[in-house]
């Protein structure tokens, strides 16, 4: 969850409100791009979202996304016209807890199908240390121990679980194309079931099971595929960490053969670099596929899976 709580401003809602029915219908452009365009408007909170419901719509829906490509989605400070847009949409598919503002422009809006990926599955807690067990070491998990961890579209069998859901709710929404929803939802899953062996096979003989990254985000992956995660920071991607976790990190690093200190594509890899130099050990990309980019590893979301399984195969050192 993100800790740094934001609400939409004020002056945004101001503006929605004054703009009434009429003025909407005249944002030809806002709603050229998200609603009367003949199809089924699905807004979508960011890529990986925007991914399960272009692949499971099919060339039956028209799929806007809030946050753009290269924008770190925790920070997105919704604006009038996506509100506008929003309120447009046959359709919004978001993940609670995950964007604040997003959560809170869905709660006042009047769209009638909402679909909230984080009910489609199941979410734990995780701290700053995910999986099993390291060498016996202090943790010091931070503020955000507790906190639900939103990264599920990393396991390729939850995303697949909300996929499913994802199906669901389009053909009630729009059932005149059940079939074809029905149809690119098995397909879809079919292809996270795959990947889901892909990552089993490929992680089930590793010399460590131990890996850093700087973003608490694989939690949910380690877990699927018997790894430890450390993060550096928690959930917050921007946090900085203490000076007593970054001494325990290195310590862990040298007593469970950590060679490789992970950084995402969509934030700074200061940390990563610093950490890296003073315990002697490499750096790499692990992408949370929040945002795909021209800097990803791929051009959707399996293709970036899969780099994420190549990068944690060498890292980890896997036979």
């Amino acid at each position: 969850m993100n800790v740094r709580r934001r609400l939409i401003p004020a002056a945004a809602l101001t503006a929605v409100t004054a703009l009434g029915t009429g003025t909407l219908s005249a944002c030809s452009s806002d709603r050229a791009e998200a609603a009367n365009t003949g199809k089924f408007d699905v807004v979508a909170s960011f890529y990986p979202m925007a991914f399960l419901a272009e692949r499971i719509g099919g060339s039956h829906v028209h799929v806007t996304s809030l946050t753009s490509p290269g924008q770190e989605p925790h920070d997105l400070e919704i604006s009038p016209r996506q509100i506008a847009r929003l309120q447009d949409s046959d359709a919004v598919l978001y993940l609670k807890n995950l964007q604040p503002s997003v959560d809170d422009a869905v709660a006042q809006s009047p769209v009638r199908t909402k679909i909230d990926a984080a009910s489609l599955t199941t979410l734990e807690v995780h701290g700053n240390e995910v999986g099993g067990h390291a060498a016996a070491h202090d943790t010091h998990q931070g503020e955000e121990a507790g906190a639900e961890d939103p990264h599920i579209w990393l396991d390729p069998v939850r995303y697949a679980q909300v996929a499913e859901g994802v199906g669901r709710a389009f053909e009630k929404a729009d059932p005149k194309h059940t079939g074809d929803y029905e149809k690119n939802t098995a397909t879809l899953v079919k292809q996270l079931n795959g990947l889901d062996k892909q990552f089993r096979d490929g992680l089930a003989d590793t010399k460590t099971k131990v890996f850093i990254t700087t973003h608490a985000a694989f939690g949910y992956l380690a877990e699927r595929y018997g790894l430890t995660e450390e993060a550096v920071n928690g959930l917050d991607p921007e946090s900085e960490p203490s000076a007593a976790r970054v001494r325990d990190l290195e310590t862990m690093a040298r007593a469970d053969g950590v060679s490789t200190v992970f950084y995402e594509t969509l934030v700074s890899d200061k940390t990563a670099k610093t950490i890296a130099h003073d315990a002697g050990l490499k750096t790499d990309v692990l992408d949370p596929i929040e945002g795909i980019t021209a800097k990803s590893r791929g051009k959707d979301y399996f293709s970036v899976q899969e780099a994420n399984l190549k990068a944690l195969q060498q890292a980890l050192g896997a036979k």
